[in-house]
Order: C-alpha cells, then structure tokens, then sequence
C-alpha cells in the first residue's frame, strides 16, 4: 500500500462527481485512481444522492485518504443545477465527516493557480498541467475526471492552511466574522 499521503479530490456535481485519488510523498504526485461518478437523469434525485455517497465511501474506505479536497460551487446563471450540485457536494462531505477525513475547499480559480500558476488558466491548460505533475502518458477522461484529479492536486501543491478548510455556514468565517475560532 502506499507510503505517503493520499488526498482525494472532487468535483461535485449530482449529474456527474468526478473523483482523483493521489499519493504525495515528498515533492512527488502518483495518481492512484480517477474516475467518475455518473447518475442517469431518469433516476429519482435521493437515489441519485444516495449512489454518490455510496460511491464515495467506496473510494474512502478503498483508499483511507487523509485529506478530501472538493471544488467550491460556483453559483452561475442556473440555480437549480446549482442547488442539485450543492446537495451532491453535501453528500460527499457527509461521507468525509464519516470517516474522521479534514476537508478543504478551493475555488476554480484557485484550483487553476495551484495546478498551472495562472488563475485563469483555461480547461486544457490545466488539463496538460494535471498530465505534466502526475507523469501520465495521456490526459484522464472523461474530463470530470480530470478535474478531481487538479482538485487533489491543488491541495497537494498549496499545502494545509487553516483558511482553506470546510467551515460551517458556508463560507462563514472565511470571508466574514472569525470571533468562534
């Protein structure tokens, strides 16, 4: 079994969650699995929650990472989806809180720093990236895949900072009032 750090990456969705599980040891990324999680639209949406979570206790108990990084929603034109993805991203933490596995959160905009150095980098630059830092001889797909892949790597590459960890009321304490720390 491996040696070093595992760190499971997510990229939420309740359509498609893709997944990254790597080792760090040193200075030095392996990828360990990538993958997703894929939900059909004519299924019922608890059970579409339910396979989620299933699937990530699957990978957890599987693999036993010490840290979960997830991507942060990002809330675009289209709430529902984002509603969707935020129950699909609660299920996945639920799961990380089950097992006792610290969560941090990053943004896509730090997602693409820590990966390419560039916080606008665009998908296939940071896909490349994710290539180039994990010495895969092709790019992961699908590319949901991929992305938990630079989820996980971003958490490798900037390290355990207090500010980036899941807090309650989301985003509380991040950007707002820090008096309960």
């Amino acid at each position: 079994m491996a040696t070093g750090e595992i760190i499971i990456g997510i990229d939420p969705g309740y359509a498609i969650t893709g997944y990254g599980v790597i080792e760090k040891c040193g200075n030095k990324l392996t990828m360990l699995d990538c993958g997703v999680i894929s939900t059909k639209p004519t299924t019922q949406f608890p059970d579409r929650l339910l396979a989620i979570n299933t699937r990530v206790a699957m990978l957890i108990e599987h693999y036993k990472p010490k840290y979960m990084a997830v991507e942060e929603l990002f809330l675009g034109q289209n709430k529902t989806t984002a509603i969707g993805t935020a129950q699909a991203r609660g299920v996945v933490l639920v799961e990380a809180a089950r097992a006792n596995i610290p969560v941090y959160e990053f943004t896509p905009g730090q997602i693409k720093l820590a990966v390419t150095g560039y916080g606008k980098a665009d998908k296939n630059q940071v896909s490349q990236m994710v290539v180039r830092l994990l010495g895969l001889k092709e790019m992961p797909k699908p590319d949901d895949a991929c992305d938990g892949l630079a989820v996980a790597i971003c958490l490798a590459n900037t390290g355990i900072t207090y500010s980036e960890k899941a807090v309650s009321g989301y985003q509380y304490g991040r950007y707002g009032k820090r008096d309960w720390i």
